[in-house]
């Protein structure tokens, strides 16, 4: 027997939409997805900083962090990356629930796993932004020195690498953090969530 069977849900005597009108904002997710050094840990921190000046409660999951603690027992195959998305839009559904903007900086390389997050979420609570970065300009970013350890063959399966990273179809936006610089790509996301009225 299932142990979901014997576990009932328990509606909050304080609901999302009451957060929503206290805190004078809608909640949702910006799921930012793109390759390693691409950009999406830094302007996930921008454009959160942006949002705090605005008095939108807002909070960074950023994929190292996860990995440091919620999901420290993954490691880097398909099914884990899948478990991991999985489990990320499970949280992120908790912070929308608690009215809060969630900014999530994940490679969540699999379109079918991103998708799932989206299900997870209301149809207006997943906004997929592609930090569109070519593989060239984040191998010479190369932060962390990731692309370098995969060439050599330390790594396995690294993304952009030996195994695929597929690109959104069609996102809800689209920064090229090759093009702009981040200070533009943050001002870019800020019109975009103001253009739809969600801050």
């Amino acid at each position: 027997m299932s142990q979901t069977q014997n576990i009932t849900w328990h509606q909050a005597a304080v609901s999302k939409e009451d957060r929503r009108t206290q805190n004078a904002h809608h909640s949702f997710v910006i799921w930012l997805t793109g390759l390693s050094g691409s950009g999406k840990s830094t302007l996930a921190n921008e454009v959160a900083k942006e949002l705090f000046r605005r008095q939108v409660k807002n909070y960074v999951l950023d994929g190292d962090n996860i990995r440091h603690g919620l999901n420290n027992d993954l490691g880097f195959s398909d099914e884990d990356r899948k478990e991991n998305i999985r489990r990320i839009g499970e949280v992120s559904k908790l912070f929308v629930d608690s009215g809060t903007v969630v900014l999530t900086a994940f490679i969540s390389p699999f379109k079918e796993d991103r998708e799932q997050a989206r299900q997870i979420l209301g149809s207006d609570e997943f906004l997929e932004i592609f930090v569109k970065c070519p593989l060239e300009e984040c191998e010479n970013r190369d932060p962390k020195g990731l692309y370098q350890k995969a060439r050599k063959g330390e790594i396995k399966a690294f993304t952009g690498i030996d195994s695929p990273y597929e690109e959104p179809e069609s996102p809800e936006f689209t920064v090229d953090t090759k093009a702009s610089t981040i200070e533009e790509c943050t001002a870019e996301v800020i019109s975009f969530l103001e253009s739809k009225n969600l801050i």
